[in-house]
């Protein structure tokens, strides 16, 4: 069992994030919030799905955040001819030994950049099902178990864009939050014409946090408190979704989870040992929208998923105020009431 001891600290986890969200900063400009959610799920133990047109630094954001973390980093370049052994690995027969040998695939790293996953084919896409889900890989019989920790960061471009295939909805369901970058500011963009004009920052880059340290934050992260309201307030949130007029398929008790893990990685981001619901508030769109099915009508209407979760929110009443609790890890503090506010956007 994990104690306090064997946890990082806040203090030592906002010291950490901090030196990486500082080095991932330097090479893009202008996308705090962007950033902060791709910590928010290193921490959350989730997986980041990074959707936008080309140009606007999906992969930079991808690479960025594996080179700032000295761990193992791998990337795949999906194509339409990629094979899912390409990725898992495959058996190959020793001669020498008369036996065959695991050669294992690209998944085998601690932080995985999948470049454009929706160019290959969905046979091609399934082989990440067991390794994002179970954190393992099953080939002729055998399981071999993923290092920890273990992220999977993949980007792709929108499905309306040519040679492309839409992600299965086991798949997308696995990705705990999809973000898109956007297009800079134009003070932005004049940064990075100095910054990346001469050569690329990524060049640059060395590791400002160790694969050890990320382990240590996720164990913190997981003793953040949570109050019965605020869990009851995230299902709420989620089972709207699946009676929702404007929508076919709503999220699965998965995203709930998901909901819940990511709020807490972003209230220890924050500095505080229990989450709040502006905590849950502030992901509900970049967690729930990927994974929900609008309705043929609600496309005529142009009514897109991330329009119903904010609907969602204006309609689900926050939970009130509780007394004090208990906090981070059982540690006997105070936590203080939290206040009502509408929802915001990360």
């Amino acid at each position: 069992m994990t104690t306090y001891d064997d946890r990082a600290s806040l203090t030592e986890l906002t010291a950490t994030v901090e030196r990486v969200r500082g080095s991932v900063e330097g090479v893009i400009e202008g996308k705090p919030e962007v950033v902060r959610l791709a910590l928010t799920v290193l921490l959350a133990e989730g997986h980041l799905l990074i959707e936008d047109v080309p140009g606007v630094g999906k992969t930079m954001l991808a690479k960025a955040l594996a080179r700032s973390i000295d761990c193992s980093v791998r990337r795949i370049q999906f194509t339409p001819d990629l094979l899912p052994s390409d990725i898992t690995g495959v058996s190959i027969w020793d001669q020498q030994r008369r036996d065959f040998e695991f050669k294992p695939g690209a998944i085998f790293a601690q932080i995985v950049i999948g470049d454009e996953i929706n160019r290959a084919s969905p046979k091609t896409q399934s082989a990440l099902l067991e390794s994002m889900e179970e954190r393992q890989v099953t080939i002729d019989g055998q399981t071999y178990e993923l290092p920890s920790p273990f992220m999977v960061v993949a980007t792709q471009n929108p499905v309306e864009m040519e040679g492309t295939y839409p992600l299965p909805e086991a798949q997308r369901d696995r990705f705990m939050a999809r973000v898109s970058v956007g297009y800079p500011s134009v003070e932005a963009e004049l940064q990075m014409l100095d910054v990346h004009g001469g050569a690329s920052p990524l060049e640059d880059l060395q590791p400002v946090a160790h694969a050890h340290e990320i382990v240590k934050l996720v164990e913190a992260v997981r003793g953040v408190h949570v109050s019965e309201a605020v869990r009851r307030y995230a299902v709420e949130l989620v089972a709207a979704t699946r009676s929702h007029h404007d929508l076919r398929l709503g999220a699965s008790p998965r995203a709930t989870l998901h909901l819940l893990r990511a709020a807490k990685a972003s209230a220890a981001l924050a500095g505080r040992e229990y989450a709040l619901p502006d905590d849950v508030q502030a992901l509900a769109v970049a967690v729930l929208a990927h994974r929900l099915l609008p309705t043929a009508q609600a496309q005529l209407n142009r009514r897109t998923a991330e329009q119903v979760v904010l609907e969602i929110l204006q309609h689900t009443a926050v939970p009130a105020a509780p007394g004090p609790q208990s906090g981070f890890g059982g540690l006997g503090r105070s936590v203080p009431a939290y206040p009502q506010q509408p929802p915001r956007s990360l």
